[in-house]
């Protein structure tokens, strides 16, 4: 009877943790979603508004923290670089600052731990690791990019290459599970009860923060109190043996769920639950960055298929200017490992004595500091 009674709470343990993780999804979507209602008009007219190749570099930054979403803000470069309204040595740099702006999402994730001193310094640096990693990338082949324009050359030779193969259209299995439960309900805010896009961006945010701090708080317990022992042998031995299957998960994983921000947010509670170590996560968020380039490169292939000229060809060039962007960043930065993953946990030493300095990277790096260059250079 004991034995019964265990594996029946076995069970529900099991089955709540689905439960929370699908909440965590939902709210990982939900913020984004939010974000786009407050900002995406703003993003479209920051990015043409564009006037330097170093400028689009802090929009990039800038609009894809403000949106929550690379996908959103290289799909706007990628339609404005075909229709002539930005050149493409312009959207390059925009697309880079999108790779800085997309890791907001996990680091804000991390904040969730915020009350448990040691959970949250794991966490914190779990985040900023793919933060330190996009931002010492950008600030190596930034210039370089500017004086030899040689991410801009190597994509166009690979847009020639690759310009007679047709892609294929992926549909993410979350989007099919996750978006009609946003739909709903940003359906009965805006249709049911007349809210403007506004108050039921507000809403959803609200709800969306709600669910965020609700399922991670849960999920964690849930996975202490049931996995942690079985977790740590199968993440060790199986899913994390190496960094080279890490990479390779994270790759994977990235394309599967199409959103870089999901896939390295997903991490997260493992990392702040002490079950991933801060080592073996920095690969993994390596390949997430891959990952979401092969996606928007599928994509992009697939509109090449369709025999049409201009838009669809510098859409190409724009997804393999990111993905050799990526390549490049991972090249040098993995055999250098050590210095972001210094600099993150520097910074997540710092933000465990003073919640300031957690507050000040956040809104400084993501907001104020790519705003004030865009106010006074563009």
């Amino acid at each position: 009877m004991i034995l019964k009674n265990e594996k029946v709470q076995i069970a529900l343990k099991i089955i709540s943790v689905f439960i929370l993780l699908y909440l965590f999804l939902v709210s990982i979507k939900l913020m984004g979603t939010s974000f786009k209602m407050f900002g995406k008009g703003f993003a479209v007219n920051l990015i043409k508004s564009c006037s330097n190749p170093f400028v689009g570099l802090f929009i990039g930054i800038f609009a894809t923290s403000l949106v929550q979403s690379s996908s959103t803000v290289t799909s706007l470069v990628v339609g404005f670089v075909g229709g002539g309204m930005i050149p493409l040595p312009f959207a390059i740099p925009i697309i880079m600052g999108a790779n800085v702006g997309t890791s907001i999402t996990n680091t804000l994730v991390s904040l969730t731990f915020v009350t448990r001193k040691e959970d949250f310094r794991r966490a914190f640096a779990g985040a900023t690791v793919h933060d330190f990693f996009n931002l010492s990338a950008v600030t190596l082949f930034f210039p370089l990019e500017l004086k030899f324009h040689f991410v801009e050359k190597i994509a166009l030779k690979l847009t020639v290459l690759f310009e007679g193969v047709g892609g294929a259209k992926f549909t993410s299995p979350l989007k099919v599970i996750i978006k009609p439960t946003i739909n709903a309900m940003k359906h009965f805010l805006k249709d049911t009860l007349d809210l403007n896009s506004t108050t039921a961006a507000i809403i959803l945010l609200v709800i969306a923060i709600a669910f965020l701090i609700f399922s991670l708080v849960y999920l964690v317990k849930m996975m202490r109190s049931l996995l942690i022992q079985k977790a740590e042998t199968v993440i060790d031995k199986y899913l994390f043996r190496n960094d080279a299957l890490a990479l390779v998960l994270g790759i994977l994983m990235t394309i599967a769920v199409q959103s870089s921000s999901v896939t390295t947010s997903l991490i997260i509670p493992l990392v702040g639950a002490g079950i991933l170590s801060l080592r073996r996560c920095y690969p993994f968020t390596l390949g997430a960055n891959l990952g979401t380039t092969c996606t928007a490169l599928l994509a992009s292939l697939a509109t090449v298929s369709t025999g049409a000229e201009g838009a669809n060809t510098v859409g190409v060039t724009a997804a393999f200017a990111h993905l050799t962007f990526n390549i490049l960043g991972i090249a040098v930065f993995y055999p250098l490992k050590m210095l972001p993953i210094a600099c993150a946990n520097f910074l997540a030493d710092l933000a465990t004595k003073s919640k300031i300095w957690a507050a000040a990277f956040i809104i400084g790096v993501f907001f104020i500091f790519p705003l004030c260059i865009i106010l006074l250079i563009n």
